[in-house]
């Protein structure tokens, strides 16, 4: 089933999963969490969620090419430095840092189980897609980025 693969930006998922985990949290109230750093957690993981994502872009745009992630077919350069030393996809993980920032947030552990989904979403219709598509376009030195550098982390 192609027909999603690289269609949906993947900020739209990012939002998408924050509207249906802000959903589920309401839909299933918890009590509160008791532990008392919970809002610190939060805006820990959505402050290294942005800045892992950020650190991506950084480094797309210092090998001057595309970080449009709807068409890599764009790509003028193997990014494999920076941030991409420790995960293929540094925006990805970013955005799920940030949305299990908001899970916490919610003090919800039904609305974190939309982290999987998205996780499964990313994967199948932008990340395969994406390095289907590199694979095509660097070969063998996408290749072997891949086999030492992990996907999320």
């Amino acid at each position: 089933m192609r027909t999603l693969e690289l269609k949906i930006p993947p900020v739209v998922v990012v939002l998408v999963i924050a509207g249906l985990m802000a959903f589920t949290a309401k839909l299933i109230p918890m009590e509160p969490w008791h532990f008392t750093d919970a809002k610190a957690l939060a805006f820990a993981l959505v402050t290294a969620g942005s800045f892992i994502a950020v650190a991506g872009v950084v480094a797309f745009r210092q090998a001057k090419t595309t970080a449009n992630p709807m068409n890599p077919n764009a790509s003028s350069a193997l990014v494999a430095s920076g941030i991409y030393r420790f995960t293929r996809n540094p925006m990805y993980l970013g955005f799920l840092l940030a949305l299990a920032g908001w899970g916490v947030w919610l003090a919800s552990l039904p609305a974190l189980l939309w982290l999987v989904v998205y996780i499964l979403f990313i994967n199948r219709y932008q990340i395969i897609p994406e390095e289907r598509i590199l694979e095509e376009k660097f070969g063998d030195e996408f290749i072997f980025y891949r086999k030492k550098v992990r996907r999320w982390f």
